[in-house]
């Protein structure tokens, strides 16, 4: 079986799912954020996330990375090794096990690529 590739397309006809961080969580503000899950197949979900500013302290699991590029906005990711600002055009990884903070600066719109991998 040879299966077909899917077209993404008209994310603004589907319903994002809305939720904030986790309050114990939250470092500064209780930023409203709002994911379009477009496409999920076996280890990979791939879609469009967008939030406003705050910042949040998050733990990925061993198993878990994510691909993301920033259309608008502008994020600050925290870790052992200091910061790293990335803004629109550009993209991060988020690496399995990452612990440190998610900064929003500026409202941000970015696509993203959530992939399980064998931890």
């Amino acid at each position: 079986m040879n299966p077909a590739p899917v077209l993404i397309d008209r994310t603004e006809e589907l319903t994002p799912v809305h939720d904030q961080p986790r309050e114990d969580r939250r470092v500064s503000g209780a930023p409203n954020r709002r994911t379009w899950t477009l496409h999920e197949a076996g280890p990979m979900s791939v879609g469009v996330w967008t939030c406003e500013v705050g910042r949040w302290r998050i733990v990925f699991p061993p198993g878990r990375q994510e691909y993301f590029h920033v259309l608008e906005g502008r994020v600050r990711l925290h870790g052992p090794a200091g910061a790293v600002d990335i803004g629109p055009g550009q993209g991060g990884v988020i690496p399995p096990g990452f612990e440190g903070e998610f900064e929003v600066l500026e409202p941000v719109r970015k696509q993203f690529v959530l992939v399980d991998v064998a931890g």
